[in-house]
């Protein structure tokens, strides 16, 4: 029986009506008021490349655009984002990074795929230098989940990692100037920040124990359910669950990078909880997606008016 919730999921005027929404929010974050056209564009792309991202993995198994849409929702409902271009350069190259990588999924000759993947993780070092600790995570899922891993596959991603480091040394030489370089290195003296957890906001605190919340609901899902999808896309969801949890672990460690983690994390969690949204269809979850959208609006609404 297909309840409402399904109507939404399968709807193909879902992702329109949530684009239009998404207008309606920049606008009133501050889109013309002050001047957010690059950070605007920044989010667009990252919005293409998951309507693409789903497109080309079939991340869900039936047609739905709730990967978009959530992934809408959930980075909307923070707009202390949409000052921080930094913030969604992360999240925008933490997406390019999956587009490329899942196209390696057993296969050990894309070289090139895996240099790009990983010269857009150095990109995204540059904005939050501890982003290299996900390099040993990439890895190690590689090998176990994509089975795309070899000596060649390791070098490809180490030289990946590091040519923006090389583009932006040649910057710096040009201009003389080599503070912005120092900025960007990893493994500097302040990579390890002090935890402070009383420096986080409420309204971080928030979106942080929400978004968690959608997470654990998505992923028990598919661990419930993953028997009846793909090998391919349960490799996929077990790898963006393992990046969640590094993702949460790394909140644990050094929360001052709250910001960066939620926008890696609305990427791993959107596409969980537009599994259970698109994949149930009792009274139940019918419920629970009504509420779980009620709440996104209202902390939207709520953070409108109380930036982080």
């Amino acid at each position: 029986m297909k309840r409402l919730q399904n109507k939404v999921a399968e709807s193909r005027i879902a992702l329109p009506f949530i684009i239009a929404y998404g207008i309606v929010i920049w606008i009133a974050g501050g889109l013309f008021s002050r001047g957010l056209y690059l950070e605007m564009l920044l989010f667009a792309v990252s919005l293409y490349l998951m309507v693409e991202l789903n497109n080309s993995n079939a991340l869900i198994r039936i047609y739905s655009r709730m990967v978009s849409c959530s992934f809408v929702m959930l980075t909307l409902m923070m707009p202390f984002f949409f000052s921080r271009a930094s913030v969604l350069i992360v999240q925008l190259c933490f997406i390019g990074v999956y587009t490329l990588l899942f196209k390696c999924y057993q296969d050990t000759h894309t070289q090139g795929k895996i240099f790009y993947a990983f010269f857009i993780l150095g990109i995204a070092s540059t904005q939050m230098p501890q982003t290299i600790l996900f390099l040993p995570v990439f890895l190690i899922l590689m090998g176990t989940k994509l089975m795309a891993i070899d000596h060649r596959l390791i070098i490809s991603s180490i030289l990946g990692l590091i040519t923006p480091y090389w583009f932006l040394s040649g910057y710096c030489m040009i201009k003389g100037d080599f503070h912005l370089l120092k900025e960007s290195l990893p493994f500097r003296g302040d990579f390890f920040l002090p935890i402070k957890y009383s420096a986080l906001s409420n309204v971080e605190l928030l979106c942080f124990g929400f978004i968690t919340m959608l997470f654990i609901i998505g992923a028990i899902h598919f661990l419930h359910n993953s028997f009846k999808d793909k090998i391919r896309n349960r490799m996929i969801y077990e790898m963006l669950l393992i990046i969640n949890l590094f993702t949460i672990f790394l909140f644990l460690i050094q929360p001052q990078l709250i910001n960066y983690l939620l926008g890696i994390m609305v990427i791993n969690t959107s596409i969980f909880i537009a599994h259970f949204i698109a994949l149930t269809s009792t009274k139940i979850t019918n419920l629970t997606f009504f509420v779980l959208l009620l709440i996104t609006i209202v902390l939207t609404i709520n953070n409108l008016w109380m930036p982080s």
